[in-house]
């Protein structure tokens, strides 16, 4: 389980870190809004909060990914 978890991690983590360098060549964070409203962040804060909400839903997906993929195992009787 533990490696599962692991992998799971560290693989979101690496898409997380190819997302937040995408998503922030594309936006300025001094141009982001919310309701209509700038935020107030640095930029340091809103790579901060962005690279985590990407990595959630980098985990959530690689999770769901290996929730679907997981087999039980057989079990068969042989007598």
């Amino acid at each position: 389980m533990r490696r599962y978890a692991l992998a799971i991690l560290w693989s979101s983590f690496l898409v997380a870190i190819i997302a937040e360098g995408f998503l922030f060549s594309l936006f300025d964070p001094h141009e982001l809004r919310l309701t209509g409203r700038q935020l107030e962040l640095s930029p340091l804060a809103a790579y901060t909060i962005g690279f985590f909400i990407w990595w959630v839903f980098c985990a959530l997906a690689s999770t769901l990914s290996c929730y679907l993929t997981h087999r039980p195992h057989d079990q068969t009787n042989s007598s």
